[in-house]
């Protein structure tokens, strides 16, 4: 069983001003979705063969595209792994460095995560696990230079999405739950299945399928009103499965972190609401960063500041 630190909303908002100096964000839902889906599978194989979770689910999300790709929808291939000499299981034709390629088809999703390991157990790989277990940096360059990838950013890409998603939090193999009284289990489905994630000194919960924002207001006690008003939303708004809904005021501007790259570039069909829930900015102030009016039409490609 993973060990997870389960606590009450209480304890959790105490932490906020002087805890670590986490950060997460997303690029849109789908990329929250996926880390909460596979973030046990990548600390279960992190607990098997040493490989940090960080590194694992950034190599997932990179590769397949937060599992839409079209080798993890029909190959359930997460890694792009190709077959090699050794493969003796289905496979399917991509074109990718040459055409029509093989890549390894798995039963199952899990599969993908299990043969992940076993693949990185290869000799070219064999100098990473000499590295400490939380130096994501390292293994993201290492993997680079023993060519698991052609692209020359691969790496700094790897960085990027561990940083973005604060997902070197799993590398400590625990996380942390909602809970309805502190330091006791509780069975109600609604505090199992929630992760609390940090975000620009703030913490939030994506919405599980069944959520509603009177369920969630009632769980974590924060006022219907304050929910509302904390994530910018409408009060007729209905939660959809993988929203951010934050637990408390948002900030400003983005964190710190983005001192250096204070920009976002605007993705298709992405909203003002998307951005600055992306990076817990209050809408109004995300507009004004920008000099913009609520009646701004967003563009894809658009170059937004956050800070």
């Amino acid at each position: 069983m993973l060990k997870k630190t389960r606590i009450i909303l209480a304890t959790l908002l105490c932490f906020v001003c002087g805890g670590l100096p986490l950060m997460a964000q997303r690029t849109n839902q789908a990329y929250w979705t996926y880390i909460d889906r596979h973030k046990d599978w990548a600390i279960e194989q992190m607990k098997l063969y040493r490989i940090p979770a960080s590194i694992t689910l950034a190599q997932g999300l990179l590769e397949s595209n937060a599992g839409r790709s079209t080798l993890a929808t029909e190959a359930n291939n997460h890694f792009g792994i190709k077959c090699g000499g050794s493969w003796t299981g289905p496979y399917v034709l991509r074109d990718d460095d040459a055409p029509n390629e093989k890549f390894r088809k798995y039963p199952t999703t899990r599969d993908s995560y299990i043969d992940h390991s076993l693949f990185l157990q290869g000799r070219r790989y064999q100098s990473l696990f000499q590295l400490d277990a939380t130096d994501y940096k390292g293994w993201a360059r290492g993997l680079k230079a023993a060519g698991y990838a052609t692209s020359p950013t691969y790496a700094e890409s790897l960085i990027r999405l561990i940083e973005m998603y604060n997902l070197s939090q799993f590398d400590s193999g625990r996380y942390m739950v909602l809970s309805s009284k502190k330091g006791q289990l509780d069975q109600d489905p609604f505090y199992t299945n929630h992760v609390v994630y940090r975000n620009n000194k703030n913490y939030f919960i994506v919405v599980e399928p069944g959520d509603d924002m009177a369920t969630i207001s009632q769980k974590t006690g924060v006022s219907l009103k304050d929910l509302y008003n904390f994530n910018d939303l409408p009060l007729d708004y209905a939660a959809t499965a993988g929203d951010i809904i934050y637990l408390q005021k948002k900030r400003k501007c983005a964190s710190k972190e983005f001192k250096d790259y204070p920009i976002h570039i605007v993705e298709p069909n992405q909203s003002m609401h998307d951005i600055c829930q992306l990076y817990g900015i209050r809408l109004k102030y995300l507009y004004r960063l920008n000099r913009m009016q609520p009646d701004h039409t967003l563009v894809p490609g658009e170059i937004l500041r956050i800070r």
